[in-house]
């Protein structure tokens, strides 16, 4: 059942003792997952991370949830919750506590960690709560149980919370390996017996709905990957988000069992590593880490690990690839993409792979061989899940709209009823009161932008500008006029960036604006404003006809 926003109005005013549900970001797209929960005048907001950005998004460097519907009421938020320490669920929370200091955040020991030096690089204070699994505590009215689940990072945790209005449980983002690397699996034992106490809200990772059976385990691609770097006789680079520990630690291992050295390669791959090993999420053999000024040292029997598999313009390997890091890239080397694409940076990853292998390496990628199992549940796992818990009502979250899509239908399969398998967008508000929810109305929901220092000033109309300049370039045309007869003093004077680098091209047009200018003074027009349109319009009409361009013009006329 799906419910766009155009037709829904505000929610009314929340009836005492019901729950309202209102996701900020997440829905519709994979990235900035944020949801507000409201109950008896407190909020609890569940995840607050950001997108990164499109290339159809020029000079954006990151993209936050849209909490202006909450901008006025910051002093009801009891708790911000984290179920993993992923970006897209943790990476925007420094700018909400610009907001307000002092919202205490719960999450998970590594996750808080993760947390904790974003915040102190931006020497932001903050109260931050450790729980784990099995956990169960009262936080503003809010009941709140701890569940353990397994993903592509340590120590991800769903919430149950439970309320006079009704019970949710939300799973964050999760898989069901049965052998996980560090032996901690989702705990399906509580999500039954959450199942056979009520469910009456189910809110659940739908990122891999659409694709049939269950998830690999992340133990299947240890053979593929020691296969890669023993057919390897010089340098392996390994590219992985910064936060993957399963991943590296299964690189780290091979490394050791081939008796080659491992370096961190980029800043935040040294600083999560570091705070993985230090709480015992990472398990480093001795003598295998080595320092990169140390390198050279141990030519080609080595394994980098480095940030960059997103093709991130600043990541360690996006340098490389540039041939603007001191690690060069060679022939006989390998370098192996150890992650999946995330929507939109398709373009921007290939690009990379292409200058690799220019320089001769050899790219293996999730595309020629395992190197990747995804950390979210196949269509197979999300339908156990639905036959264990057996809720009344479920909300798709983290996905784009043809998961939720997909999702939706996984659980109708299930014995879910149609109108209550709701896929909703960002903004939409359900409410829940006594175990029956409904889509109640909207609030607005878009996207906010980073741009350097400034947050929420960028707009698509700016962004429409940029992609216009980088596209089509852009025209200037300065004319003066004399402010009594309206005759042309100086000018046009016509300049051009990115359209033509020919000055002599734009003599047709001169005549152009001087006729249309004394045309519109002959008729009393006469004010700079009307003027600059009418030469707008001329340069745009003749852009348009004679060149099929549609660069910016940008008309200044002058009275003197």
């Amino acid at each position: 059942m799906n419910h766009p926003h155009p037709n829904l109005g505000a929610p009314p005013r929340l009836k005492d003792g019901a729950l309202r549900f209102i996701p900020l970001g997440g829905l519709g797209e994979v990235g900035r997952n944020m949801a507000a929960v409201e109950y008896r005048g407190k909020i609890l907001i569940i995840d607050c991370g950001v997108l990164f950005p499109e290339e159809n998004q020029p000079g954006i460097d990151l993209i936050l949830p849209d909490w202006s519907s909450l901008r006025h009421r910051m002093n009801d938020i009891v708790a911000i919750f984290l179920t993993h320490g992923h970006e897209d669920h943790i990476g925007a929370v420094p700018y909400l506590l610009k907001e307000r200091s002092d919202i205490p955040i719960i999450g998970s020991q590594l996750t808080i960690a993760f947390l904790a030096t974003k915040l102190k690089e931006r020497r932001i204070k903050a109260e931050l709560r450790i729980v784990k699994e099995g956990m169960r505590e009262r936080v503003g009215g809010f009941d709140l149980e701890y569940i353990a689940v397994n993903h592509s990072i340590p120590d991800a945790l769903a919430v149950a919370v439970r309320t006079d209005a009704g019970t949710f449980l939300h799973t964050g983002d999760f898989k069901m390996d049965q052998l996980p690397l560090d032996g901690r699996v989702t705990d399906l034992e509580a999500f039954a017996r959450l199942g056979k106490e009520g469910v009456d809200l189910f809110f659940v990772d739908s990122t891999n709905a659409d694709i049939p059976g269950f998830t690999i385990s992340e133990r299947e691609i240890m053979p593929v990957l020691d296969r890669v770097v023993t057919s390897t006789k010089k340098r392996v680079i390994v590219a992985s988000f910064a936060s993957h520990v399963h991943r590296i630690q299964q690189v780290i291992d091979i490394a050791a069992e081939h008796q080659r050295k491992v370096v961190f390669i980029g800043r935040s791959m040294v600083k999560n590593m570091g705070i993985a090993d230090e709480l015992g999420f990472l398990h480093i053999p001795p003598h295998v880490m080595i320092d990169e000024k140390d390198l050279e040292k141990h030519g080609d029997n080595v394994v980098l690990i480095c940030t960059g598999s997103q093709g991130e313009p600043l990541a360690a390997l996006s340098r490389m690839a540039n041939g603007d890091h001191q690690i060069r890239v060679g022939e006989g080397d390998t370098v192996i993409f150890a992650s999946s694409l995330i929507p939109g940076n398709e373009n921007s990853v290939y690009r990379v792979i292409n200058e690799l292998t220019r320089f001769g390496a050899r790219v293996v990628h999730k595309g020629n061989a395992l190197v990747h199992v995804s950390g979210h549940s196949a269509a197979g796992e999300l339908m156990y899940c639905y036959n264990l818990v057996r809720p009344k009502n479920v909300v798709p979250v983290h996905g784009e709209w043809r998961h939720m899509r997909a999702n939706a239908d996984l659980a109708i399969k299930c014995g879910v009823p149609s109108k209550n398998a709701m896929v909703i967008e960002n903004g939409v508000a359900i409410d829940l009161e006594a175990g029956s929810a409904r889509v109640v109305g909207a609030v607005p929901c878009g996207y906010v932008y980073v741009d350097g220092q400034t947050i929420g000033e960028i707009t698509e109309a700016s962004l429409k500008d940029r992609r216009v300049l980088g596209e089509e370039g852009f025209i200037s045309v300065i004319v003066v006029i004399d402010s009594q007869s309206g005759r042309i003093v100086a000018g046009p004077d016509i300049h051009a960036r990115g359209f033509t680098e020919n000055q002599k091209l734009f003599d047709e047009v001169t005549g152009r604006i001087e006729s249309a200018l004394g045309k519109a003074v002959s008729e009393g027009i006469n004010g700079t404003h009307q003027l600059s349109q009418i030469v707008r319009k001329t340069v745009g009409s003749w852009v348009g006809e004679e060149h099929r361009r549609r660069p910016m013009i940008v008309p200044v006329v002058i009275e003197v």
